[in-house]
């Protein structure tokens, strides 16, 4: 019923910036949650980001002061900019709605 794709993910240097997108496709209800998550192959998934269907954000602790949720209601896609990306933020980043999960894209942060 929804799919979800991301993308955006890549190379990129400490101190660099990369803008995931989360397109979804199908019938969503009038007021939906998109999460963002990521994770290291082996470790526990976190949580990153959060946004409703108006745009009102919700970005994790840990990542508050360089990351941004946002989304394009008219393109049905959701946006997490990541700027001043650190070597830590080196995961598989994963965007949800309810029980519907992308496939994920990667971002790794290396010099």
């Amino acid at each position: 019923q929804v799919q979800l794709v991301e993308s955006g993910g890549g190379l990129v240097q400490p101190g660099g910036s990369l803008r995931l997108s989360c397109a979804a496709t199908g019938t969503l209800p009038s007021l939906y949650i998109i999460d963002w998550y990521r994770q290291v192959p082996g470790k526990e998934r976190e949580w990153v980001a959060a946004i409703d269907r108006v745009g009102t954000p919700n970005v994790a602790d840990s990542v508050k002061d360089r990351f941004t949720i946002s989304r394009d209601n008219a393109k049905n896609t959701v946006y997490l900019q990541m700027n001043d990306l650190k070597a830590e933020d080196t995961a598989i980043y994963y965007c949800r709605q309810g029980p519907i999960w992308g496939q994920g894209t990667q971002v790794t942060v290396s010099s």
